[in-house]
């Protein structure tokens, strides 16, 4: 299972330091595409998941900062790994295997057990100490830094990273 996909989905909603975020989950047909799912779920059931998804962002944003995740969001992941369908049974796929989970009943929480699973081995594995937040105040993305000095500080080079060295060099230019 991809150890990052919470990270993925909690990154749905990115640009979360600007006023008006970006949000590529507007409505319950988007989040059936994102988990490649046949069915959407109900539009009760979707601003569940989007409230998951906040909560699962809150809990790695405070593991980013080097704080302790408030008990509430902690609960909430809980009871929702508790509602979630278990894994019982893997399946082989073209690449190789993956849990087993029927999709087709389109409920948030069938869509989204992935995610959650990959919420508690993240937050009880050795990978938890590499989630990192862009160093963009505006960006604000969650990322596992897989680096080997350990030291990433932007969501990737090519937007945020470039951005910061372009603002630095012009300032450095303008001073001169």
């Amino acid at each position: 299972m991809n150890a990052d996909l919470c990270l993925e989905f909690a990154n749905t909603r990115y640009w979360r330091g600007q006023d008006t975020p970006t949000e590529t989950l507007k409505e319950p047909a988007d989040l059936a595409a994102w988990a490649k799912a046949p069915k959407p779920p109900s539009q009760k059931e979707f601003e569940q998941a989007l409230a998951l998804r906040e909560t699962i962002h809150r809990l790695f944003d405070a593991v980013a900062q080097g704080k302790a995740p408030a008990g509430r969001d902690f609960e909430e992941l809980n009871a929702a790994l508790t509602r979630a369908p278990a894994r019982t049974a893997l399946k082989r796929e073209k690449d190789g295997y993956d849990w087993d989970l029927d999709l087709r009943t389109g409920t948030a929480l069938a869509l989204l057990a992935p995610v959650l699973w990959s919420a508690g081995d993240l937050l009880a594995g050795a990978k938890l100490a590499k989630v990192r937040r862009c160093a963009n105040p505006e960006c604000l993305y969650l990322f596992i830094d897989e680096s080997r000095a350990g030291r990433r500080r932007w969501c990737t080079m090519s937007s945020c990273g470039n951005r910061a060295k372009a603002k630095r060099h012009y300032h450095k230019s303008k001073q001169a």
